[in-house]
C-alpha cells in the first residue's frame, strides 16, 4: 500500500516542466497522512492540466456517507475495473499526485522501521490516482485514491506493493478525458522508474510529526541503494 509521503518541494518542479494553470499554493509536508488535503494534478474541461486540492481517501459518487473515504486510499490495479469504486473514475477522473517520496515500512527487532523512497534523478515523483466528487445538499466533496501495484525488485525488499508512478512523457496521455480505454492505460501503469531508498528516523511514525528531517537518511552521508 501507499499510505504516507511528502509533498515539499514537487509540485513548484512539475511546474517548471510542464504547463498547469490553476496554480494552488499549499505548505510544505513531509509526512502527509489519510484524510489531508493534498494537491493533484487532473485535466481540466478545456483539456489544460490544473492543480487543485483534494481530499485523500476516495468517497464515491454514490456514497451514503463519507466514512467510506478511509478504507478507500489506495486503489489495486489489478482489480480497477472490477470494483464499483474504482471502475468509473478509472475511465473518466484519472489524475496524478506529485510528491517527493513515500513511506513504507519494515520490522527490524521487533521495531517499525520507515524508510523514504525518491526519484533517483531528484524529479518530482508523479504518482497515479483516480478522483471523484460526492455531492450532498450540504457540501462538495473531491475526494483521491492512489494506485498501487505489486512492487518491483526495487521495492520488493521493503514492501510487496507499491504505488504506480507515471513517467513525465507520459503524464499528458494518462490525464486525457478522452482516453477511456483500459487496454491503453495498463502499459503506463507498468512504468519502473529508477528509484533511492534509504531509512530515515522513526519520527515519521507519528502524522504529528511533519518537518524536513523526516526526508533525510537516518545514517549522515550514507544511503542505501536497492536493485
Amino acid at each position: 500500500m501507499c499510505g504516507r509521503f511528502a509533498q515539499a518541494t514537487a509540485l513548484e518542479k512539475l511546474r517548471e516542466l510542464t504547463e498547469i494553470s490553476h496554480q494552488l499554493h499549499l505548505p510544505a509536508r513531509y509526512n502527509i497522512a489519510p484524510s489531508s488535503q493534498v494537491a493533484i494534478v487532473r485535466q481540466s474541461h478545456n483539456g489544460q492540466l490544473e492543480c487543485t486540492s483534494m481530499k485523500w481517501g476516495l468517497v464515491p459518487h454514490w456514497a451514503r456517507d463519507d466514512a467510506i473515504g478511509h478504507k478507500l486510499i489506495n486503489a489495486k490495479m489489478e482489480t480497477l475495473l472490477e470494483k464499483p469504486s474504482f471502475r468509473g473514475p478509472f475511465r473518466y477522473r484519472r489524475c496524478a499526485i506529485p510528491v517527493d517520496g513515500f513511506y513504507e515500512w519494515t520490522t527490524e527487532n521487533k521495531a517499525k522501521q520507515p524508510w523514504f523512497i525518491r526519484m533517483d534523478n531528484d524529479q518530482p515523483m508523479l504518482l497515479a490516482g483516480l478522483w471523484d466528487l460526492w455531492e450532498t445538499p450540504e457540501q462538495n466533496l473531491e475526494s483521491f485514491t492512489i494506485i498501487t501495484r505489486p512492487a518491483d525488485s526495487q521495492i520488493q525488499p521493503i514492501h510487496s506493493r507499491m504505488p504506480v508512478l507515471l513517467k513525465m512523457n507520459e503524464l499528458s496521455v494518462w490525464l486525457s478525458r478522452e482516453n477511456q480505454k483500459p487496454d491503453s492505460l495498463f502499459p503506463i501503469m507498468e512504468s519502473t522508474p529508477t528509484l533511492i531508498s534509504y531509512k530515515v528516523n522513526t519520527l515519521v511514525n507519528s502524522p504529528r510529526n511533519d518537518d524536513k528531517t523526516l526526508i533525510e537518511p537516518l545514517y549522515e552521508g550514507k544511503t542505501f541503494k536497492l536493485i
